[in-house]
């Protein structure tokens, strides 16, 4: 992504000794326009998968999907027991517990670095994100598939999979914060680019676990980092008003400059 202190040419820097921590002082910015580029896409997924849904239009998808991992009579999922662990491992971290605790454990990161601005964003963008999650599941209310057994407990309406979205806003907009602490776009993209990987192997997680179908993932994985990006580049000037409020100077863990 690009940032506001791009500029300076390429001349050669300094090599830091090891023990040597050299941190930007506020952080460098994304591109707000590329951002909202990508949650325009985004979001025009999102609002498709709704319309296929409510119109009935996702039967064949939403089969084929959720019996592409299973064979036999009874539907038993392929792979073994080992397989199945494995991917209630993966979906555990778009869970409730494992990604709030992670989205809390950024946060303060965050703080100590020192990125109040960037711990502002990614906090609001956490926060307000869940509620849109919550409505969205309420507008729709569609029921979890019966299709196949259930590998794992879950509870609520199926659309979209808050799992997929939880985890495409958090871990997106967690790898778009400590992005900021790199002019280099290789480390940029990299950041975003593992955390898009990571959200979408937790979605796929949920169809593979039966609990959710193949358009429910599609719909929450694309919300989900829609938000995120939507929410790094039209809540950067309140996240840095905030962050340069009284109050946020008071939550500095390390004390004031």
């Amino acid at each position: 992504m690009d940032h506001s202190h791009i500029g300076h040419g390429h001349e050669p820097q300094a090599t830091l000794p090891a023990e040597t921590v050299a941190l930007p002082e506020r952080g460098f910015t994304i591109n707000r326009s590329k951002a909202l580029i990508a949650a325009g896409v985004l979001w025009a997924i999102w609002g498709l998968m709704i319309w296929l849904v409510t119109q009935g239009r996702t039967a064949g998808f939403d089969h084929s999907g959720l019996m592409l991992y299973r064979a036999g009579v009874d539907l038993q999922p392929l792979g073994g027991n080992m397989l199945q662990e494995a991917v209630r491992d993966i979906t555990a971290l778009g869970g409730l517990l494992l990604s709030t605790l992670a989205a809390g454990a950024a946060a303060i990161a965050l703080l100590f670095l020192r990125m109040r601005r960037e711990a502002m964003l990614f906090t609001l963008t956490v926060v307000l994100g869940w509620g849109l999650n919550a409505l969205m599941k309420t507008l729709v209310g569609r029921e979890r598939p019966t299709l196949v057994p259930h590998l794992t407990e879950a509870a609520g309406y199926s659309f979209p999979s808050g799992h997929s979205f939880t985890s495409a806003m958090i871990y997106i907009g967690m790898a778009l914060a400590f992005a900021s602490f790199s002019g280099r776009h290789s480390v940029r993209y990299t950041l975003i680019g593992s955390a898009i990987v990571i959200s979408a192997m937790i979605a796929w997680s949920r169809v593979m676990l039966g609990v959710h179908f193949p358009s429910d993932v599609v719909a929450g994985w694309s919300g989900g980092a829609a938000w995120a990006f939507t929410a790094a580049a039209l809540l950067y000037e309140p996240a840095k008003r905030a962050a340069d409020s009284a109050a946020a100077h008071g939550l500095d863990p390390l004390g004031h400059r």
